[in-house]
């Protein structure tokens, strides 16, 4: 009897083309991107130390300490010293302390002010000809409380109760050059205001009776 024989079967597994992997790709190697981010991270680390020792850099500025009116010349009492980082800003050095007492306010500088080339001139704006300093012996209501050197006012006739005279102003924008010690009986005290060389008879005609009076213009400086 004969038995039929079964086919081998190939436990080795596939073999020919199928059996065979595909093949891999070899990494691209990229040495220009790997230098560019090498130089990335370098220059980062070098951007941060320098900002690091930037920030410890002081330069010595001087800060206004005392209002100071336009056309008003710097004082020493109204200047001092300050350590500021350097920030490239155009702040005047203490150095030069002695050419900023030479020179006159372009523009009202309030207290605090770091000094700046633009905040100052050579000539001033107000102590020119035409023009005359006032001296003004101010009573109780007579002037706001508060003012001092550097505002700007209008100084205006206040005729006596027993006049028929209205009030007038005199001038519409004095500058107030400086503000003396208030008075014993509560008053203001001596303030300086420069004035219109033309105006400045009729002020004091008024001031010399006591007929005087200021207002301040807080936005006119």
């Amino acid at each position: 009897m004969r038995t039929s024989e079964k086919p081998a079967v190939n436990t080795a597994g596939l073999s020919g083309p199928a059996s065979r992997k595909l093949p891999v790709p070899p990494r691209e190697r990229k040495p220009a991107l790997a230098a560019l981010a090498v130089l990335l991270i370098l220059g980062g680390a070098l951007a941060t130390t320098l900002l690091v020792m930037r920030s410890g850099d002081r330069i010595s500025a001087i800060r206004v300490t005392q209002q100071i009116g336009a056309g008003q010349q710097f004082t020493a009492e109204a200047l001092e010293e300050v350590q500021i980082a350097d920030s490239g800003l155009d702040y005047v050095s203490w150095s030069q302390r002695q050419q900023v007492l030479d020179s006159f306010a372009a523009v009202t500088i309030l207290p605090g002010t770091l000094l700046t080339n633009s905040m100052g001139v050579r000539a001033s704006s107000e102590l020119v000809p035409g023009k005359a300093k006032v001296g003004l012996a101010l009573k109780s209501g007579q002037a706001p409380a508060g003012l001092q050197k550097g505002d700007r006012v209008q100084v205006v006739h206040v005729p006596a109760r027993t006049s028929q005279t209205e009030s007038q102003v005199l001038a519409e924008k004095a500058l107030v050059f400086s503000v003396g010690a208030p008075g014993r009986t509560g008053g203001t005290g001596l303030i300086t205001v420069i004035v219109d060389a033309t105006a400045s008879p009729e002020i004091l005609r008024y001031a010399s009776s006591g007929e005087i009076a200021v207002a301040e213009l807080p936005g006119a400086r």
